[in-house]
């Protein structure tokens, strides 16, 4: 069983940045792909970037080149940094966790409960 929390959601205006943390119990989260949703209202749930567990990087198109997502296996913990930030990437943010590769599909196993990201132009 992992759980996952996240934090590191708020207010910022256009061209801001954020960074948002996962923090994962147990004790494998170095055989974790993790990977990084987001859902605007009215709209479904997608992609926005990933790391395997040996620290392969994906990204959706519309985060390439402004957001990095990056892993610290001792801490347990995933990061997004988000630059750049637009109004179109206001969301609520989810953390979720596989077993080793990344899927762009939401097919995880385990989901935090969100953090909302809101950009104001």
């Amino acid at each position: 069983q992992v759980q996952l929390v996240e934090s590191g959601g708020g207010l910022v205006q256009a061209e801001g940045s954020l960074r948002l943390s996962c923090a994962a119990s147990g004790r494998t989260f170095n055989s974790y792909a993790m990977g990084w949703f987001r859902q605007a209202p009215g709209k479904e749930r997608e992609f926005v970037a990933g790391i395997s567990w040996s620290g392969g990087t994906y990204y959706a198109d519309s985060v390439k080149g402004r957001f990095t997502i990056s892993r610290d296996n001792a801490k347990n913990t995933v990061y997004l940094q988000m630059n750049s930030l637009k109004p179109e990437d206001t969301a609520l943010y989810y953390c979720a966790a596989r077993k080793f590769i990344v899927l762009v599909s939401p097919e995880y196993e385990y989901w935090g409960q969100g953090t909302q990201v809101t950009v104001s132009s």
